[in-house]
């Protein structure tokens, strides 16, 4: 009978998940932005700063989409029936800043993949193995894969430097057309040329 009871034992061991998270309810104190907020935990006020995730800032800077995902983590945590806070055991308790460090479960559903998800945020910040990385990491390629919110310009940003370096070659071969003679000339025209041809093959 022992011998059932320790191999019981070494069975739990083994399939017992990799993450022992532990859950605490929560109520919200007040909201901050897109990846911070204030919660009553056993009665104190206390700032938690939602783990693996950066939203863009709409407190001190106004950064785009910083006011969409304030509003989106402040509706979600104003009007749900419960929040639970997860303590990754892959990470510290608290940052450099002193800000509680948690997955935020709002209703049951993480908050940072619900975030990710549409875009309002980017998953950031991993400094451990931490249970939900993949999870968040999946979600933000959807996001970008669909062009959500802060991927939505995404495109734009990348062709910005190529049309950059037509528009310099495009200069050059004016100005050697125009102000220049000669070899001078001939040196800036090529050299515009060459630009573009190289931008082009890139």
């Amino acid at each position: 009978m022992k011998r059932y009871m320790i191999l019981l034992v070494i069975l739990g061991s083994v399939l017992m998940p990799v993450y022992a998270n532990t859950r605490e309810d929560v109520s919200l104190a007040r909201c901050t932005d897109g990846d911070t907020a204030h919660f009553y935990i056993q009665g104190e006020d206390v700032t938690v700063r939602f783990l693996a995730i950066n939203a863009p800032e709409y407190t001190k800077e106004k950064e785009p989409y910083g006011k969409e995902a304030s509003e989106y983590v402040c509706n979600a945590l104003r009007s749900a029936e419960s929040i639970e806070l997860e303590y990754d055991e892959g990470s510290t308790k608290s940052d450099k800043y002193g800000r509680t460090l948690a997955w935020v479960f709002v209703d049951g559903v993480l908050l940072q993949e619900d975030l990710v998800e549409k875009g309002l945020a980017e998953v950031a910040y991993i400094y451990g193995d931490y249970a939900y990385t993949d999870r968040l990491k999946a979600a933000q390629e959807r996001a970008k894969a669909q062009m959500l919110s802060m991927w939505s310009d995404a495109s734009s940003k990348e062709e910005l430097p190529y049309y950059m370096t037509i528009m310099g070659g495009v200069l050059c071969i004016g100005a050697g057309l125009l102000f220049y003679k000669g070899s001078k000339r001939r040196r800036l025209v090529r050299k515009g040329i060459r630009s573009i041809i190289k931008k082009k093959g890139a």
